[in-house]
């Protein structure tokens, strides 16, 4: 609430959401001003019987400063304190009658508590802390120079204002205090959606290292057995394939130092074979076993290791969701291929769909209290990656669609991994 130097001033509760709150502290002011000004005048004039032109010159001083209290309150409180001080020395300078409130009148004590009320709302503690002893030492210092016993509106002035700045600092504290949690949790929450893509990114190149490993080692092989496979291979070609061999080999072990730094403490036993097309039916059937029908339709395409893992792990986040988040709902399995002509000349590609009901009662408890979406983030990069289009999104009936299309011949350069984004945090479905 308090405003940086160099920054343009915000006026009290600029920041609220609804129009009247933002407008109240200048309504607030305003009648403050309406109803004081000719007050203090018909009061100084008349009462402490002070001249008309200084009665109207300290009571402008002493009111119109309110309005500026919006914007700048530290700035009104200079000119009120020195116009309340100046006051009280004129009605001493005139004579002062015992029936009269002095130093300070009431009108004067509601303009300052007026003030103080903005002071609190906008200044630091250290500074309310002066303002207060400076009211203080004011309202002492002319109580011991009044002619006789004009204590109480010295002491009323003490506790009511400092009764105010104590609380409007404490409110004003603790909405800073609840502003900066709100930006901290704002912050973690964009933080933990990063940390989900990168840990699904870096989960995903696992996968991919194990696809390309297989394959130098392929060419490893085939490059150093070629001279005895082949015969009559002239001296210059076996050269060739004992270089094709070497560099193979020494990919391997730049891939192998790579994967060590993906592979964390706990995933060093993930040395099983990387799943493909093949294993999808498994997959429905485990999840038959857990309780939802599924239709499953099958397909024996041959597509690329990459392709048939991405399509794999499709599945397996759209059925697990389907067991977390829709208990008991049927769902569809569909995994087809199709060929260039039938893809209008975009080339073959492979459909995965896996669709979902609404589930036949909303669970009692969600079987994961802390959501960190890392489903829909895991088919969004795989899908990325390899060029394809994924489309998820809830169905009329309350259930849900998962679809890919990948394609089956991989490009030469695959798709540049774009920044985080907010889009890429969504959660499960």
């Amino acid at each position: 609430m308090n405003s940086g130097g160099g920054q343009r001033p915000r006026a009290l509760l600029a920041g609220a959401p609804r129009r009247w709150v933002r407008l109240l502290p200048w309504g607030v002011a305003f009648v403050l001003c309406v109803a004081l000004l000719p007050t203090t005048i018909h009061v100084l004039g008349n009462d402490y019987g002070l001249n008309g032109g200084v009665a109207s010159t300290l009571a402008v001083a002493q009111t119109a400063p309110l309005l500026l209290a919006v914007v700048r309150p530290l700035r009104a409180w200079y000119v009120i304190f020195t116009a309340d001080v100046a006051g009280a020395l004129a009605m001493l300078a005139v004579g002062l009658e015992e029936r009269l409130l002095w130093p300070f009148p009431p009108m004067e004590i509601v303009g300052y508590v007026g003030l103080c009320i903005a002071l609190g709302l906008r200044e630091p503690r250290r500074t309310l802390v002066l303002v207060w002893l400076a009211t203080v030492g004011a309202g002492i210092g002319l109580a011991s120079a009044a002619p006789h016993d004009t204590s109480g509106s010295t002491t009323l002035l003490i506790v009511l204002s400092g009764a105010v700045l104590v609380l409007c600092g404490a409110l004003r504290e603790r909405y800073e205090a609840q502003r900066r949690l709100a930006e901290q949790e704002t912050i973690s929450e964009a933080e933990r959606g990063r940390r989900t893509l990168l840990e699904e990114r870096a989960r995903i190149a696992r996968e991919l290292h194990d696809v390309v490993a297989h394959h130098m080692s392929v060419i490893t092989v085939q490059a150093d057995t070629a001279a005895y496979r082949l015969d009559g291979l002239p001296p210059d070609v076996r050269e060739e394939f004992t270089s094709i061999a070497a560099t193979a080999r020494e990919s391997l072990g730049e891939m192998r130092r790579l994967l060590g730094v993906l592979r964390s403490e706990e995933t060093r036993g993930e040395l099983a074979p990387q799943p493909g097309l093949e294993r999808i039916g498994q997959l429905v059937e485990a999840t038959v076993r857990a309780g939802v029908p599924v239709e499953f339709t099958p397909c024996d395409a041959d597509v690329p290791e990459v392709v048939g893992l991405a399509a794999y792990r499709i599945v397996q986040e759209a059925l697990a969701n389907v067991v977390r988040h829709a208990p008991g709902a049927p769902a569809q399995v569909s995994v087809s291929g199709s060929t260039p002509e039938a893809a209008s000349g975009d080339g073959a590609r492979l459909t995965v769909l896996v669709v979902n009901g609404p589930p036949p009662a909303p669970p009692a408890a969600p079987f994961e209290e802390d959501r960190t979406g890392h489903g829909l983030v895991g088919m969004r990069e795989r899908v990325r990656l390899l060029g394809g289009e994924l489309d998820t999104g809830p169905l009329p009936d309350g259930g849900f669609r998962v679809a890919a299309r990948l394609p089956v011949t991989l490009p030469v350069t695959l798709p540049v991994t774009s920044p985080v984004t907010g889009n890429d945090s969504e959660g499960a479905a």
